[in-house]
Order: C-alpha cells, then sequence, then structure tokens
C-alpha cells in the first residue's frame, strides 16, 4: 500500500506526506541504514525518539542472518526488530555486486560467495523479491545491476538493459498486496542512457521510483547532471528517491530539484568514528581539548545525549573505546538530521531554501577545503 500527496512545491521542489502500510512519513525523509535489522549501535526505541520515522534494512544480509523465513515466522521485519515505522528494503544488489567478479554477472542473476561462510550462492531478481516479500517491509526495491564508476558507455548500455530486464522479473515476482515496489533508474553518468533508463523504467509502471548509481565516486558536478537528466522522466505524482546520497549538502541540492526520499550509512558511521554533526560543521569528540570540558556537545540540540552528558565525559568514553560511546555519539548524529530534515521541509514549503544553505554555511567550506586538499 502507498500513497503520496505533495503538500506544497515551488518550482523543481516539493513537500509531500508519503502514507505506507505502517504509516505516514513527511517527504523529504531521511532513512537512516538498519542493514541488519537495526540502526548500528542504536535499539528502536532510541532511534525513533530521535524523530526519525522510517529505516532502510537490506534484503541480503537478512538473507544471510537469521534468514528472510526466521524472520517471517517471528512476525515480520517490523515485529522482529521492533520498529513500528516504515520500512524499505534494497535488493541486496549493491552488496552481491561487490563480491562478485564482472564474469559471475549473468543474465539469470549473480553468483558469488557469502562473506560470512565463503558459501556459494546466486541471487536473483526473483529471489530478490521473494525475500523481500517474506521480511514485509513498506517499500521493496526492484534488483538492479550498479555499476562500477568509471565503466564504459558500453558496459553501461548493457547494465541498463540488464537492469531493465531484472525490473519485469521483479514485477512478475512481487506477491505482496502491503507492500510497495519501486523501480531503479540507472545509467552511469551518461545522459542519454540515464533518459532511456528513465523513460523504459517508468514504462513498466512502479509505485516509486529511484535513481541508483550515484555518489559511488563520481563528482557532485557529475551527479547532480545525471539527477538533472533523470528527473523530468519521473511522474510528479509518485515519490523520489535518491539512493545512497546523505551529505546534508547533497541532500539539500537533491531536494531542491524534486527528491523526496534519501538513504545513508554517514550519521552512524561518522558518530562510530567520532565526528558529531552540528550546525557549524562536524566536531570531532577526540579533540584533546574536550577532556576536561563540561559543555554538551551542542547546547542547542535537544538529543539524550546533548542534554545529559559532556564532551569530556564522551571524549572519555570514545578514548576508550566503549561500546556506550558509539550509541549515544549516533543517537546525537540521527536527531541533527531528524532535525536537518525538517527545517529542509520547512525551506522548501516557505521558499527559504537560501536561508537553510547559510545556515549550513560552515559544511559548504569544509566540502571546498577537502576538494582542494
Amino acid at each position: 500500500m502507498l500513497r503520496f500527496t505533495v503538500t506544497k512545491s515551488t518550482r523543481s521542489a516539493r513537500t509531500g506526506r508519503l502514507t505506507l502500510t505502517h504509516g505516514s512519513v513527511e517527504t523529504p525523509v531521511f532513512m537512516p541504514c538498519a542493514s541488519l535489522a537495526v540502526v548500528k549501535a542504536c535499539p528502536a526505541d532510541l532511534v525513533a525518539a530521535t524523530g526519525i520515522e522510517m529505516l532502510v534494512c537490506n534484503a541480503y544480509h537478512l538473507w544471510l542472518r537469521p534468514g528472510h523465513e526466521v524472520v517471517r515466522e517471528l512476525g515480520g521485519l517490523h515485529r522482529f526488530m521492533g520498529w513500528e515505522g516504515a520500512i524499505l528494503t534494497d535488493s541486496g544488489g549493491f552488496q552481491v555486486f561487490s563480491l562478485a567478479s564482472p564474469q559471475n554477472i549473468t543474465e539469470d542473476g549473480v553468483a558469488f560467495r557469502s562473506h560470512i561462510s565463503g558459501e556459494a550462492l546466486q541471487l536473483t531478481a526473483e529471489k530478490s523479491v521473494e525475500i523481500q516479500n517474506a521480511l514485509g517491509s513498506d517499500i521493496a526495491m526492484v534488483f538492479d545491476e550498479c555499476a562500477p564508476y568509471p565503466s564504459a558507455h558500453d558496459y553501461i548500455q548493457q547494465s541498463v538493459e540488464r537492469t531493465l530486464r531484472w525490473s519485469e522479473r521483479s514485477q512478475a515476482a512481487h506477491a505482496n498486496p502491503q507492500q510497495a515496489l519501486f523501480g531503479i533508474v540507472q545509467g552511469g553518468v551518461y545522459a542519454d542512457l540515464r533518459a532511456y533508463s528513465a523513460q523504459r523504467t517508468v514504462a513498466l509502471g512502479f509505485d516509486g521510483y529511484a535513481i541508483g548509481g550515484l555518489s559511488v565516486g563520481e563528482s557532485k558536478a557529475e551527479m547532480l547532471a545525471a539527477l538533472e537528466t533523470v528527473l523530468p522522466y519521473l511522474p510528479e505524482s509518485q515519490p523520489r528517491y535518491v539512493m545512497g546520497v546523505g551529505t546534508p549538502l547533497d541532500i539539500l541540492e537533491c531536494a531542491v530539484r524534486g527528491v523526496d526520499m534519501f538513504d545513508c550509512v554517514l550519521p552512524t558511521r561518522m558518530a562510530r568514528h567520532g565526528s558529531l554533526m552540528t550546525w557549524d560543521g562536524p566536531l570531532k569528540i577526540n579533540r584533546a581539548e574536550f577532556a576536561a570540558s563540561p559543555e554538551p556537545l551542542d547546547a542547542d540540540c535537544p538529543c539524550p545525549t546533548c542534554r545529559r552528558y559532556s564532551r569530556g565525559f564522551l571524549r572519555h568514553l570514545f578514548a576508550c573505546r566503549e561500546p556506550a560511546a558509539w550509541t549515544l555519539l549516533s543517537l546525537h548524529n540521527l536527531t541533527f538530521y531528524a532535525r536537518f530534515m525538517a527545517a529542509l521541509r520547512q525551506a522548501l514549503a516557505e521558499d527559504k531554501v537560501e536561508q537553510l544553505r547559510e545556515r549550513l554555511s560552515a559544511w559548504t567550506r569544509r566540502e571546498r577545503d577537502e576538494g582542494d586538499a
């Protein structure tokens, strides 16, 4: 079940409401990664308390452990992980392509070895959808090929055609009426292939459309050019999802062009490396000056980490490699993302995106400095 309503549009940008089997979310929406049915180091109730409304789980990982049939027997993914909100499941394609050799990618599917046991396995369009049907997510994704960057035009063209055939097979295999199914547009950085993939994917008719194969090594200019090529072909009445794009600046730039959904590992990955997200840019908790600091990470942040603990205490936990540090720092970053997305929705609705860009100026300087390094 899926219903999408645009609540406000200004030029290409829009805000909306996405209603799914397990509730409604306001868009643009950011979905943290819960690949193994948990956001790393963060129980579901604590994630919900940050303001996050929707998660992404991974079909490949849950197929291997504990097994999709086990999840089905335990009441489906929502009950299994204790999450009452919406869930999108990725097809597992990105993971298996990272494990497979090019010669093991055939029309049937992808042959590879489990990263856990070394067992020889094959993932096909039908198997990926079977797994996602059993998991019972609100949104499933078609099985697609995410080609590496850079790749030659001829290879990407063959990959796009294969993804289209796998998309048709995914449609035919999909058998959960409570679960929406999204198509995925590929095409690398080639405008002609992006346009072709978008037109053909839309012609197949899905509940929503994802743009895959971005943020995989290409420049920001190439990413935005590919996005601008695709978006005019995607129906305005259906949700649009850019896969794996997740810095605040990238989310803003994609949202002003009309994207509704985002996911990324960034907030929790940064936290595990001691990098905390603030409106003034990232704060490194391992800095010596914080050793005896009584200040919170961010005095304006409502998260439990900032309300209860000092920088000095958090630096101590991080220096000791205490797992509680990963939880507390991740909860802060997730809260930042939830607040940022709320600010983004408000800026889009009130046509005040430039003010939000200015508020993110520290992140702009950081990206510019890293680009010059």
